[in-house]
């Protein structure tokens, strides 16, 4: 029982470690971005639909990371371009996904619920799993051993002396937000494409908002927040394997097993939240002055 579920952890992780290193390279640039559940949403979807008709998951997989950018690049210009309130707008991104993804499905495949089942044979197997843990390790070195790794450290702590050094901070932001929106999106299209078999209406289920807990959780810092991920990836395979369990003879209702994960979300944020210390600057529009 604990191979197996050591390895629904690690595939259950998956989607979070995505998009919380996209959410990652937004916040540390100075962005917050609690739109991730729906540039997950958005990917998912797109994955769905480029899979089923290139019959290949890597193209599906760039089909999702292109409607993450899409998304992220109108949340971008309202929170860079317009300097808007980043939570609103945030919020708003997420209704529109959820608006959205029905209304294209209904046009594309006369339903509103899912799309068509993907054939195993056009899923991902096991390549996301080793693909996130390499970004990772990616992020880590992009973000402690590059020039531009330091340049977004710099948006979200000092834009003042990045501007001063003749970097411009919202070139920098950018860049990172719709980083933010690739990532995201190929979580989501993990949800589709490599654990599931279609897209379904609200399928993230609020794992965006979970990667964004594992973010504050690993304290803005890639190797733990991948780690805070496999927490709720564990919680998520724990929950799934209890469903239907009793204990001496009673049986608990599945409805309290499946609010597990959720659960130790908050527990996570009610335990930590005041020990992370964000980037200085986060959620402050920068303007030249």
């Amino acid at each position: 029982m604990i191979p197996q579920l050591i390895a629904s952890t690690l595939r259950l992780s998956t989607p979070l470690i995505f998009a919380s290193l996209g959410g990652l390279c937004s916040e540390r640039s100075g962005v917050i971005n609690i739109a991730l559940e729906g540039l997950m949403l958005l990917g998912a979807f797109g994955a769905a639909v480029g899979t089923l008709a290139t019959h290949s998951p890597w193209l599906g997989a760039a089909c999702g990371m292109a409607a993450g950018i899409a998304l992220a690049a109108i949340y971008g210009l309202f929170v860079i371009r317009l300097r808007a309130n980043q939570i609103v707008a945030g919020a708003a991104i997420n209704m529109l996904a959820f608006g959205l993804t029905p209304f294209l499905c209904k046009i594309l495949y006369d339903v509103t619920g899912s799309t068509p089942a993907i054939p195993i044979s056009e899923r991902f197997q096991t390549a996301p799993l080793y693909l996130c843990w390499l970004l990772v390790a990616l992020c880590f070195l992009w973000l402690n051993h590059t020039r531009s790794g330091l340049w977004t450290s710099f948006a979200g702590e000092h834009p003042e002396a990045l501007d001063a050094a003749g970097v411009r901070v919202n070139a920098v932001r950018w860049i990172a937000v719709l980083t933010s929106g690739a990532l995201a999106g190929l979580g989501g299209a993990t949800l589709s494409i490599f654990l599931s078999s279609s897209f379904s209406r609200s399928m993230t289920a609020g794992r965006g908002f979970m990667a964004l807990a594992a973010l504050i959780f690993g304290k803005w810092k890639p190797i733990p927040t991948a780690l805070a991920c496999l927490l709720f990836g564990l919680a998520d395979a724990a929950q799934i394997r209890l469903q239907g369990v009793s204990f001496n003879g009673i049986r608990i209702p599945v409805q309290f097993i499946q609010i597990l994960p959720y659960l130790v979300t908050i527990l996570v944020l009610a335990g930590f939240v005041g020990r992370s210390r964000a980037p200085k600057n986060l959620g402050i529009p920068f303007q030249r002055e």
